[in-house]
């Protein structure tokens, strides 16, 4: 999933408040039991959607915000393309065309004409150039972006201080922000933005509850024939299990969260009007290890860890067997092009291996006790917690496996679990152990080696970071990331991904467990045209940049 660098400390199933729980009456209501036969009323209804980890909603629109509302960067803001995944192409949006220059050092966007904000002006290239440069003011990042500059209305370039060839989708897909309302604000960082202007196709803030909220149409969208669905209601929950009844119960017509036993709970219930659609194209899921702590600064510790994990077991009891195991490339199945087979073929750190695990703990030091319990080299137990959010049952489900699999290699893992607030809090100043986390899920491969081994994205303990939690650099992989990103060429890029991943294999900076599955469930009882495994214009997830694409799709069930 490609996120926009707004606050991607949301790069996990879920992050952000849970605190407490919803019972679903009241905004839950039976919206689908009754429809679906009826036009009229499903002309009117609102595409309602749970959100699984937020038990409370805050009116704070603002996409800088730590805890912003859903919606936010798929419905209300859009961006200059989207890349979509399932189907590996690119829909230009509020740009018509884009051109690289020939030495690969700028970027220049044509901009579609007729575009207005929700509040009717006119949407032009200073909203592009400002919002990046507001961006970098208030989260930083884009440290190969020099200027943006508009050309009159309707083109914008982007000019970088070294060909870099991953940009297109890193500044194509930021969600882009109205000049006139934002440099208007006293402090843009912390302004909630209750009533936010975007050029999105539901961008009218009604009905704000704590536990529920809706968007309606936007006035002045540039695609009004698409705006087909009356508006978009969210529900807050505080875990998949209140959002899952809900599905069940047929209160909701979307459900993009994990849904275990997805036939029998789910399906099984109105076979004629519900699916689910699960690709195997999201992010690489990681059990990270926070690599500034002994012993997980030892390349041999964490291959020894990675082969005591029973990735067959941890993809069967804590996701239901929909998601396949990871390999030592590090890549997920959004990469399967830019994998290396010689490399994937002789994996050896990310198979179950319980005897080799212990030798390698053994020659690294870490001598098993009489009790058959591991030590540190001073003395004290080899033990450590596992972070994990408390809301994500899945997750947790995972973490509990990777627990008891290490304590057959004399290694204590407790599961830690707070809300995913605070679990965050600690990926991002790096006090914690070790946690899962969603890694970064580009159209190449680029950023995820970037964040995972890259030298630039170490923070030091203390100091935020939004991209590499368990802080690692390789000067090796620094050195083949900066031939990627200098090279246009697809067929010279992969052979340089196919080095990084033989570093990736040497080093093992990350515990890959297993290729996230895009989740995705709907009911069409009251709107019809969802995207499907045969008809892949979208994915079926609510957080990615494809989700606008769903939204201008689907229509009142006639």
């Amino acid at each position: 999933m490609t996120q926009p660098r707004f606050l991607r400390s949301a790069r996990i199933t879920a992050a952000g408040l849970a605190v407490g729980a919803m019972l679903l009456t009241g905004c839950a209501a039976t919206v689908n039991k009754t429809a679906g036969t009826d036009a009229a009323a499903n002309a009117s209804a609102f595409l309602t959607i749970p959100r699984e980890d937020m038990g409370t909603f805050v009116q704070n629109f603002n996409p800088f915000a730590p805890t912003v509302n859903p919606m936010v960067q798929q419905s209300i803001y859009e961006s200059l393309l989207i890349f979509n995944p399932a189907k590996g192409d690119t829909v230009p949006w509020l740009a018509t065309e884009w051109k690289a220059a020939d030495d690969g050092k700028s970027i220049t966007f044509t901009l579609r004409d007729g575009v207005k904000w929700s509040d009717g002006q006119p949407f032009v290239a200073d909203d592009v150039a400002y919002t990046f440069e507001l961006q970098k003011k208030i989260k930083g990042g884009y440290e190969y972006l020099d200027s943006v500059t508009a050309d009159g209305t309707n083109k914008v370039t982007f000019n970088f201080n070294k060909p870099w060839s991953p940009a297109l989708y890193d500044v194509g897909q930021l969600s882009i922000l109205p000049k006139h309302i934002w440099s208007a604000l006293a402090d843009p960082e912390k302004d909630a933005n209750a009533k936010p202007v975007g050029t999105g196709p539901y961008t009218e803030v009604d009905s704000f509850q704590a536990q529920s909220f809706v968007l309606k149409k936007n006035p002045n969208y540039w695609q009004p024939e698409k705006q087909k669905i009356a508006g978009i209601k969210m529900l807050a929950f505080a875990g998949n299990d209140g959002a899952n009844l809900a599905a069940a119960n047929g209160d909701v017509d979307w459900a993009p969260q994990y849904i275990p036993n997805i036939e029998k709970t789910f399906v099984s219930k109105d076979k004629e009007h519900r699916q689910y659609w699960f690709p195997a194209t999201g992010a690489m899921i990681n059990w990270q290890l926070n690599t500034t702590k002994a012993p997980f600064n030892d390349v041999d510790v964490r291959k020894a860890l990675s082969m005591a994990v029973d990735r067959d077991q941890v993809t069967k009891i804590g996701m239901s067997g929909y998601a396949k195991p990871a390999d030592c490339t590090g890549l997920s199945g959004n990469y399967e092009k830019w994998k290396n087979s010689e490399v994937k073929d002789n994996c050896t750190w990310t198979k179950l291996d319980v005897q080799k695990a212990n030798e390698l703990l053994d020659k690294a030091g870490y001598a098993k006790g009489a009790d058959g319990k591991r030590k540190l080299k001073d003395g004290s137990p080899f033990e450590f917690k596992i972070s994990v959010g408390a809301s994500s049952s899945d997750w947790l489900s995972v973490a509990n496996v990777i627990s008891q699999n290490l304590a057959e290699v004399g290694v204590t893992a407790k599961v830690d679990s707070p809300d995913w607030a605070a679990v965050v809090a600690g990926y991002e100043t790096g006090d914690f152990d070790s946690g899962i986390v969603w890694s970064a899920n580009d159209p190449s491969p680029y950023k995820y080696f970037n964040t995972s081994m890259g030298t630039a994205t170490v923070k030091p303990v203390g100091t935020k970071t939004f991209d590499n939690y368990h802080r690692f650099g390789d000067t090796k992989a620094d050195a083949l990331l900066a031939d990627f990103a200098a090279e246009a060429d697809e067929s010279k890029q992969k052979d340089i991904a196919n080095k990084l991943q033989e570093e990736y294999n040497d080093v093992a900076p990350l515990v890959p467990l297993f290729s996230g599955p895009e989740w995705g469930a709907f009911n069409d009882t009251r709107f019809t045209g969802w995207p499907t495994e045969g008809n892949p214009y979208a994915t079926l997830s609510v957080r990615s940049p494809t989700t606008v694409l769903v939204l201008t799709t689907l229509e009142p069930r006639k």
